[in-house]
């Protein structure tokens, strides 16, 4: 049985991102324990001082982010809580700026990207995204809007996280 969302938004999940310690470490064990390819690679983004291990499983991305300082996104999320997990799920969208919206009407508030310092929707490396200041389960909701090819390009030029 199908449940469908009554967000009208609500494309499908673009990702989940994990908080790990150490991300060659975690990759190693979805190589050994899911068939992931072991030599995915691992990319070091020094605007947000994180490294991420970038992989498809089950028709889904995964994403096992590392902080590359004490103290950064994925280390203090994993601090506070005391142990690696789910740390947001990113939901593709039709348009940003009505998933939003949508999602404020319930009471939502908007979380600053803490890669970009901006709060709402802005252009990142595949799309517009924006995150939500309300978890669901402990779970950051992160939403999307992805690029059409003339919007990446021109996001190319932009040179943005």
């Amino acid at each position: 049985m199908s449940v469908k969302s009554d967000n009208p938004n609500v494309k499908s999940i673009k990702h989940m991102a994990f908080a790990v310690r150490d991300a060659k470490a975690a990759l190693e064990n979805y190589a050994k324990f899911l068939d992931v390819p072991a030599e995915t690679a691992l990319i070091d983004y020094p605007k947000s001082k994180n490294r991420v291990a970038l992989f498809n499983l089950g028709g889904i991305e995964y994403q096992l982010c590392q902080s590359l300082e004490e103290g950064g996104r994925f280390d203090a999320w994993i601090r506070e809580r005391g142990a690696e997990g789910l740390h947001h799920i990113c939901y593709e969208v039709e348009n940003i700026d009505q998933a939003l919206d949508h999602a404020k009407e319930q009471g939502a508030e908007l979380r600053i990207c803490k890669a970009c310092g901006v709060y709402g929707s802005h252009p990142h490396p595949e799309g517009y995204v924006a995150f939500l200041d309300n978890d669901a389960g402990g779970i950051e909701i992160e939403f999307m809007q992805v690029y059409t090819p003339e919007e990446l390009e021109k996001y190319n030029q932009y040179k943005g996280i």
